[in-house]
């Protein structure tokens, strides 16, 4: 098998591979949420590439009455979520501590990520296998 063809093969299991993560992702939520309400106790400020930027911790209890902090996924500007406001949550029942804040940004935010990934590596595939 030819470098080119080699690293078209890899890039396409790439693909695949991220598919199938962005699908579990929105998949897995769905099928077994607990959904509940948090509030935003704190932002705390994390470095980044762009330099620093706040990330909210929200706290929610979950089906035994324990406290449970997170941090969303998705980070960066306009990503952001006031301190004391109340915010939907979606949780897996096994583990709390994987909750996501239910708000339309930080659903779909790390999805489509993964999805462009998915698209993008077909792309790098052809180029490799043209170029070659």
């Amino acid at each position: 098998m030819s470098n080119g063809v080699a690293g078209a093969v890899l890039c396409a299991a790439a693909a695949v591979l991220l598919s199938v993560v962005a699908w579990r992702q929105a998949a897995v939520v769905r099928r077994d949420g607990v959904h509940t309400r948090g509030v935003v106790v704190d932002n705390t400020q994390v470095a980044d590439d762009d330099g620093h930027i706040w990330v909210p911790v929200v706290a929610f209890c979950d089906q035994q009455a324990h406290r449970v902090e997170f941090s969303p996924r998705m980070r960066g500007t306009g990503i952001g979520v006031a301190t004391g406001r109340e915010v939907p949550v979606v949780y897996q029942s096994r583990h709390p501590q994987t909750a996501r804040a239910r708000m339309w940004r930080h659903m779909t935010g790390p999805v489509v990520f993964l999805l462009s990934g998915a698209v993008v590596f077909p792309g790098v595939g052809v180029l490799i296998v043209l170029t070659k």
